[in-house]
């Protein structure tokens, strides 16, 4: 069992950053590829970054990529969400998840764990 902790939300301007960090509990952190998704207010949830586990590959979605950077501590068992140039567009709650299997967090098919989300808001 893996258990997802986010922080770091909150209220932030147009153009200001912020850093998201997602703890997990557990012994097997380093073999768990880690990933970011959000879910604005009436809309489905969306995948926004991932990071394999072992060779530290990174995807982001089209509307965060150059903005967003997502990176991984094993020994802290967190993953980061640094969040820059931030848009009234990218307010959401943010959920961090993981999955044994990189390609489950791309496709966000059947994705092992979830964390219950930090609220990120960006005022205009």
């Amino acid at each position: 069992q893996v258990q997802l902790v986010e922080s770091g939300g909150g209220l932030v301007q147009a153009g200001g950053s912020l850093r998201l960090s997602c703890a997990a509990s557990g012994r097997t952190f380093s073999i768990y590829a880690m990933g970011w998704f959000r879910q604005a207010p009436g809309k489905e949830r969306e995948f926004v970054a991932a990071m394999s586990a072992i060779v530290a590959n990174t995807q982001y979605s089209d509307s965060v990529k150059g903005r967003f950077t997502i990176s991984r501590d094993n020994a802290k068992k967190t993953v980061y969400l640094q969040m820059n140039s931030l848009k009234p567009e990218d307010t959401a709650v943010y959920y961090c998840a993981a999955d044994p299997q990189y390609a489950r967090l791309i496709s966000t098919t059947d994705i092992a764990y979830w964390g219950k989300g930090t609220l990120v808001t960006v005022s205009s």
